[in-house]
């Protein structure tokens, strides 16, 4: 990748290191936006692996939601029980600038593994649990996947209520408390190094996927507090001939370039419209009249209507047609990489940087890949150690 002005850029945590302890997904999202800067991430892998790795869609024995997750980063896979192992971590943590870790809290203390320990030996060593309640309080201990926090947070509840013919919360199978839980540990770690620059110290990131998800509803945590007022105006998919599309008239201006496209002027002095508060009150029947218009068009041509007229909006599209979608072929936003099975599409970050690389590595580790050469260059281990640390099972 190449910045603004066309030279070859490098990473902007090109000499920061990672050692990754995490697994299934809200560690690794986090790690892998860590590898995507340049950061040197090893993942430190159960003699099974992260369970990840068998985890659909899989070719040729080869997982893909792996790789996506995971690009990027080394692999060592080993036994963190065993003493001769800790102590070769111990070892490593020394010359490594990050932890991440996402087991249950007080996993990684009965490993010898925990901040206390590990801060001990290195000092400028940050620190990062990620958890779903968090490292204190009466419910940290409580096993917490991505679809309990959304049920806990409220989240579910709230999206709930948000459908007037709902009569239990929506199924849903994405994970968006793991990538939110990701992002806010990627930006605390951000934070943490910067000021290690002006501090010379590390310290320690507890990172709560319940609290990433409450301070994700920023209108709802208000509401609950103060509640009474005129229901939010909510945004619905109105039907075309061949599926849907969203629009969004929020402003004064977009209500104007709404009703010039649909060839409605006249709606602009409509009592139920005239003001914000107007169309706030009778914001159903607005979107039900602009149905009337989208009902009769296809996706694509009333995208391109109200587009054309300035309407916020966008056809609803199954994620085949967004993968090949030119938005995100003109901003890259998409890159290939390649495992044992083959290559395929990963997303970039969402962000560009004009004096940095910013895209996912071309390395998917096969478990255990890089464990031996990573102990020989960095600690010097000797490869009958290393057999005799295979042949004991505490190492692949």
């Amino acid at each position: 990748m190449t910045d603004s002005a066309g030279n070859e850029s490098h990473g902007a945590l090109d000499e920061v290191r990672v050692l990754d302890f995490t697994s299934v997904m809200a560690g690794p999202f986090a790690t892998r936006m860590l590898a995507d800067l340049g950061a040197d991430v090893v993942k430190i892998e159960s003699l099974d692996g992260d369970q990840v790795r068998s985890r659909p869609p899989v070719r040729e024995g080869c997982s893909a939601y792996f790789g996506h997750l995971n690009a990027g980063k080394r692999s060592m896979a080993c036994n963190l029980k065993s003493p001769k192992i800790r102590s070769l971590i111990l070892d490593l943590v020394k010359r490594f600038d990050v932890v991440v870790e996402n087991f249950r809290p007080g996993v990684m203390q009965r490993f010898g593994l925990d901040y206390q320990a590990l801060s001990a030996i290195n000092p400028r060593l940050i620190y990062c649990s990620i958890s779903g309640y968090g490292q204190q309080g009466p419910k940290a201990h409580h096993p917490a996947y991505a679809p309990v926090i959304h049920a806990t947070s409220g989240f579910d509840m709230v999206n709930m209520h948000y459908q007037d013919d709902a009569s239990r919360p929506a199924a849903s199978g994405i994970f968006i408390a793991d990538v939110l839980g990701g992002v806010h540990a990627f930006g605390a770690i951000q934070a943490a190094l910067y000021q290690r620059e002006k501090t010379g110290k590390g310290q320690y990131i507890d990172l709560s996927m319940l609290e990433a998800m409450v301070g994700m509803l920023v209108y709802e945590t208000q509401e609950a507090q103060f509640p009474g007022g005129a229901r939010r105006p909510l945004y619905t998919p109105l039907k075309t001939r061949d599926g849907f599309i969203m629009i969004a008239p929020t402003s004064p201006r977009n209500f104007e370039q709404l009703s010039d496209a649909v060839g409605h002027p006249e709606w602009r002095e409509d009592p139920r419209f005239r003001t914000v508060a107007d169309r706030n009150a009778n914001w159903a029947t607005l979107l039900a009249l602009a149905e009337e218009w989208t009902c009769l068009r296809s996706s694509e041509e009333a995208e391109e209507i109200l587009s054309g007229h300035g309407v916020p909006c966008g056809r609803y599209r199954e994620m085949a047609e967004v993968l090949s979608d030119p938005q995100l072929a003109a901003r890259q936003a998409l890159t290939t990489i390649s495992d044992a099975a083959g290559p395929y599409a990963v997303p970039n970050p969402p962000f560009r940087m004009s004096g940095s690389r910013v895209e996912a590595r071309n390395l998917v580790a096969s478990l255990g890949q890089h464990g031996r050469a990573l102990l020989t260059e960095e600690l010097g281990v000797s490869r009958d150690d290393l057999d005799a640390l295979q042949a004991a099972g505490q190492l692949i």
